[in-house]
Parts: structure tokens; sequence; C-alpha cells
């Protein structure tokens, strides 16, 4: 639970009373209990409202609206307002103002605009957490602290620049060791003092869409702004913990968000946040692989739903209506795969500025008479139902999908050997084929503990950092299946290719040897051809973006190449490795024959489908003690019928008894439940 305060599923989101007058709070308060609401995220972006100049403090218009709101019944999720700097300390204190990539000073605007190793935003953030926490850590409707909000962007100033090279001193102690992992002596860079360093941007090594000249220095940065970013939430997070102890804190992420380390930024929140903003064509399974790895980011601890849309966003080029249904079904999708909340950006709709037309729960109008009110209301009565059945139940999963930032970084700044590779795209193939079969998985880092899993998938694991290799044996060694990918095991952490043979210090647990990459055109296919008939694969698949020109080394064969100079040699293998099996696919496979692999992966090691698989319908389960929750959401435009097979559900909503089949609505939910088997 995150807060036993509110033993309920959260309801509610972010709420700006001080953009209104106060004949709008009664009427706004009044609404939010129609709708059932029972949280609202205070103080996000009101630092130049709470602090006019370096050494005044204005609290008196939170502390009024903090009462009001617990006086009603609805608790506080609190910011501490430092997303965005007042327009006072940019003209006083130049140094939060941030260099851009291409070099440029920024003056004031905009928000996400602070340079995180500036001297006085680290002064002033961490001293406004502090007087918020010693303020209100005694107010009875303090549920939670929020700090800042949607962290992001890099800084390349002098400050940065200084702070960099200490960073680098501390990881590396010396120059020389520098000079090698970043391999300077290619194009003369080698570095014989410190401050010779710069921050790779445009006037340096990079250039855009990830082009650089040197890959561990580029790597580096992005580590290094990823750490300095999550200093400044940890500068606060340790004011707000000298006050409030027990209050958690957290942050909101932003999914696959790619400048960010998240796994790293988890282990210093005491719940993951984030905020969901899928696009009309976003495909479901992407946004239901995004929640998972939400809830991963904490080994399975469910997770809060800090943001998303009533209805339409305001930042997209296309910014559709959330159609009938899809708000309620696409925030039970949230809660299926480890929400404890479901929260809203924003609670009523702002009149003016570049997000005025962002949905709300209370619209323009300014009454509970629209479709989107209704629906809130409709949801939020259903969560109060279904709370106590629901909170800190947990998904439990046999399949993982390794996830990591760090590698991410290093494939997206490779020097090739193709621009078509996205690292995101290629999870999320996996990520799909199991989706349609509805197995659940765990999306994890590299770090993460293994012996709960039967199977663990790494699509291009590019970086094998130390110890990974040992780690992954061990696993295969004891009984696991590993399943690996094309452009896997080339290099150290340091972004340095691993000598004698791709893939690296995988090579012996796989049973093979890369000796070339092949990159295609877009409009280049190959084709999989199986070497016999596997489950439900059979003949030939197509294939495309990269090609590995493997030999096996011990590995069975199970498909070679369909066409060109390779056409024979080996484009998927398996290795038998102590009680255990080592995959390798060689290249990037159609759906189709990803879908007939993780089924024929998935049954050998006798993991079944939640339901049988029904298109357009998604699967996920929680469990709370000896009860199982089916959440069968129906993404299609018309009644979907889904089998059951043979046992007896009890559906949550309605109290019904479920057998063999349910219809489900269109843009529709039903939870059903049953004993756990």
């Amino acid at each position: 639970m995150i807060n036993d305060k509110l033993p309920k599923i959260w309801y509610g989101g972010d709420y700006n009373p001080e953009q209104w007058d106060e004949a709008f709070w009664s009427e706004d308060v009044r609404m939010f209990k129609l709708a059932g609401i029972n949280v609202a995220t205070l103080n996000v972006f009101s630092w130049a409202l709470n602090q006019p100049d370096e050494n005044t403090y204005n609290f008196e218009w939170l502390d009024e609206q903090m009462d009001r709101l617990y006086r009603n019944g609805i608790y506080i999720c609190l910011a501490t307002s430092t997303g965005a700097h007042p327009a006072w300390m940019a003209k006083r204190h130049p140094d939060v103002l941030r260099v851009d990539f291409y070099g440029r000073k920024r003056a004031f605007g905009g928000r996400h605009n602070s340079c995180p190793n500036s001297p006085a935003y680290r002064k002033y953030s961490s001293r406004m957490a502090d007087k918020l926490a010693e303020r209100y850590k005694d107010h009875p409707g303090l549920l939670i602290w929020h700090v800042s909000n949607e962290y992001g962007g890099y800084c390349y100033c002098e400050s940065c620049a200084e702070s960099f090279r200490r960073w680098l001193q501390s990881r590396y102690g010396s120059l020389d060791k520098l000079n090698k992992a970043w391999n300077t002596r290619f194009w003369g860079h080698t570095f014989y003092d410190w401050d010779e360093i710069v921050p790779p941007n445009d006037l340096s090594e990079e250039r855009e869409g990830n082009r650089t000249y040197f890959q561990g220095i580029s790597l580096d940065y992005r580590r290094f702004q990823s750490a300095s970013l999550l200093e400044c939430y940890k500068l606060e997070h340790d004011q707000i913990k000298k006050h409030t102890p027990t209050i958690p804190v957290t942050t909101n992420l932003m999914g696959t968000y790619p400048e960010l380390d998240y796994f790293a930024w988890a282990k210093e929140m005491d719940v993951v946040s984030w905020d969901n903003y899928p696009r009309l064509n976003t495909p479901v399974s992407y946004t239901a692989m995004v929640h998972d790895l939400m809830r991963g980011l904490k080994s399975g601890q469910p997770f809060i739903l800090m943001e998303q849309t009533p209805s339409q966003q305001n930042w997209q080029p296309y910014n559709s209506l959330k159609r009938p249904g899809v708000m309620r079904l696409w925030s039970y999708q949230a809660v299926a795969r480890g929400a404890d909340t479901v929260m809203f950006f924003q609670l009523r709709r702002s009149i003016g500025a570049c997000e005025k037309y962002h949905g709300a729960v209370i619209e323009h109008v300014g009454h509970e008479h629209t479709r989107v009110f209704r629906e809130c209301a409709e949801l939020g009565i259903e969560l109060e139902q279904l709370s106590d059945k629901l909170l800190d139940s947990r998904v439990e999963s046999k399949v993982a999908i390794m996830f990591d930032w760090e590698n991410r970084w290093a494939v997206e700044l490779s020097s090739g050997p193709t621009v078509s590779l996205n690292y995101v795209d290629e999870v999320h193939k996996y990520y799909d084929a199991l989706y349609q079969l509805n197995i659940q998985a765990d999306m994890i880092c590299v770090e993460e503990e293994l012996s709960k899993y039967d199977v663990v998938i790494a699509p291009v694991l590019y970086m094998i950092k130390p110890g990974f290799a040992e780690k992954m044996e061990a696993f295969v060694r004891g009984g696991g299946t590993f399943i690996t990918t094309f452009f896997s095991g080339i290099v150290n952490e340091h972004d340095l290719v691993t000598l004698g043979g791709y893939p690296g210090k995988l090579r012996s647990l796989l049973g093979i040897w890369a000796e070339e990459i092949d990159a295609l055109y877009p409009d280049q296919k190959n084709e999989i051809v199986l070497t016999q008939p596997w489950g439900s694969l059979h003949g030939t698949y197509a294939c495309q973006i990269l090609c590995d020109l493997i030999h096996s080394e011990g590995a069975e064969i199970k498909a070679v190449y369909g066409s060109d100079f390779y056409k024979g040699m080996p484009a998927i293998t398996v290795n038998r490795f102590g009680s255990g099996e080592a995959w390798y696919v060689a290249t990037s496979p159609d759906s189709a024959f990803l879908a007939g692999f993780m089924s024929n992966i998935c049954e050998s090691k006798g993991i079944k489908p939640l339901l049988p698989y029904q298109k357009g319908v998604e699967v996920s389960k929680r469990i709370k003690e000896d009860i199982s929750y089916y959440f069968v959401l129906n993404h299609n435009q018309e009644p979907t019928e889904v089998g059951l097979g043979n046992e007896q559900f009890i559906n949550e909503l309605s109290g019904e008894v479920v057998e063999n089949t349910v219809i489900v609505p269109a843009n529709g939910v039903s939870i059903l439940s049953n004993k756990k088997s």
C-alpha cells in the first residue's frame, strides 16, 4: 500500500486552484465529490508564487487549499514546485540557465529550463523542499511527496563541464584509465589534463540524431547528465525525509524516455510514478509494455499512474479525442498491469497558455453535464467498489524481458551498422509476440535476480556489463531458457569491442561465432528457412534490418538464411548448456515468426496463456492472496466473445457468475475473479 492513510485506489490528478478565482473552488469540490475523486496533486508549478524573491516565502494560499481539500475528504499529493524556476532567479542567478546542444545560452522561459549543476538551482530547490516539508510535515491530508516534474533535458554549460570532469575523475581515477576506456588514440584525442575535456555537443564530438565521433565520451555524458538530474532529485528527497521520514516520495517518469536511466532513478524513489500519454494509434501492446516496465523498475512493486488525459492531449500533431469508453479502458489497462492509482492531468481545464486545450475532468463549460465527466464519475464509482479487492495485488510472470538504458544509449550512439536499428522497437517486437499470446512478461533490468523466471529475453544486448555473462551462464546451467538476438555481445560498458569474435563473452553460452553483420536497406528482406517443422512454425519467414553471419560452435541450427551469398548459413540456433538452453536469433524476424517462436518456447516450459487468444482482446492478471483477478480488455470497436476455458469466474463489476465465455462490449472491460490456480 502506498500510504495507509488512504487505503483505496487513488483517483484524482493535477489541480491548480491558484490559476482560478475563489468563486470556482467550492464548485470544484462539489464536482470532485460527484466524480469520486479522493486525491489532488497541488503545487506542481507554483515556485514563483511561493517564492517571489530570494528570501520571501508565501505559503498561505497553499495552507488554505490543503485544508479545504482535506476537510472535504480529498487527500493531497504535494509537489515541491521546482519543475520551473522563477523569472527572478534567471535574472539574478544566470547560472541556472541551460546551454543547449548547439552551445546557445537559454533565456528565461518554458520549463525543464534549469541547469542540473547550477549552484543556485540546487540551493534554492533544496531549500524549497525543506521549507515545504517542515511546514506540512504534520498535515493530516498529506499522502505523498511529488518532487519537481518530469525531469529531463541535458545541459552543456560551463558548470556542467566542470562537474563532468569531476565525475570522470571519480569514475576513472586517472587520465590513463580514461584515455584507455575512450580509446582516445583514435584521431589523436589523448587527454593530458582534465580541463582539456569538454562536453560532447554540436560544437565538439556530436551531431544531431545521436551521431558521435567518440561513443565512449558521449555514453559517459549521458550517464553523467542522468546522474546530475538524479542528484537534484535526491537533494530535495533528502530535505523532505528529514521532516517526514514515513511519507513516500516520488517523481513522475515518462515511460521509455531516452535521456534518463530509470532503473537507477527507481532505487531512490519510494514508489514509481509515471505519465501515460499514448496517441490514438499507439499500439496497445506498446502501452502495456511500458506499464510493465514501470512496474519492473522496482521489481514488481505497484506503481502510480500519475498522469493521463481524460479526453485529448494538447501537444501532439493530431490531438484526437478518446472515444467513448477508451479512457476507462486505458485506465484499467494501467491497473491490470500494476497501478494502484488512476490520476489525470488535469482536474480543471486551464484557460490560457500552451495546455488550455488539454483534456480535463472539468471542461471549459464548467459543469458535470459532459461525456467526459460522466465517464470519469462512472469510473470513480467502480474503483471505489474494487479497491479492497485489487489494492496491493501483484502481477506474476515466468517470462522476463531485459531493458537497459545504458545499452540503449550505446546502440543509438553506435557508428553502424544501420540507422534503421531501434532498440525500443526490437524489445517491443518480443513483448508484442507474448502479448498476442496472452502470456504475461516482466520488464527487468540486467541486474535483476532471475530465479523466479523460466525464460529471459534480452533483445539487441549490444553492451555486456561486468559479471553479466557469468550470471546468464548460471541461469541457463540451472535450467533456464535465455534468448538473445543479433548485434548482441559486441562491446563492454565503455563501448569498446570485445575481441575474440562476436558475441564476445556470450560466445560460449550461445555456442556460436558471428563473423560478419550485414545491414539491409529498408526495402530489402531476407528469409528465415526452418530446417524442419517446429511446433507451429514451418517453412519460410521474412527478416530484415540486420543479418548476423554466424557459425555454429556446438549450437543446434534451427533455421538458415534463404537468400544472398550467405544462403544456408544459420539464422536461428539453440545451444544446450547445463540443464537449460540459450537461443540466438541472428536477424530481426517478422511478427509471424516471433508469434510461433515465443509460443513454442513457452509451451516447452509449461507456460500457458492466461486465456485463449482473441484478436484485439488484452488479458492480464493480478493476484492477491489466493484470488486471481483477470482483466479482459476489449480494444475492438465491436463486442467480442472471449473463451474462458473450463473455469468458473465471478464478474467483479456485476457480481454475476461467468462460465465458458464472456462477451465484452466494444472498448469495454470485464474483471473476472476466481481462486488462484
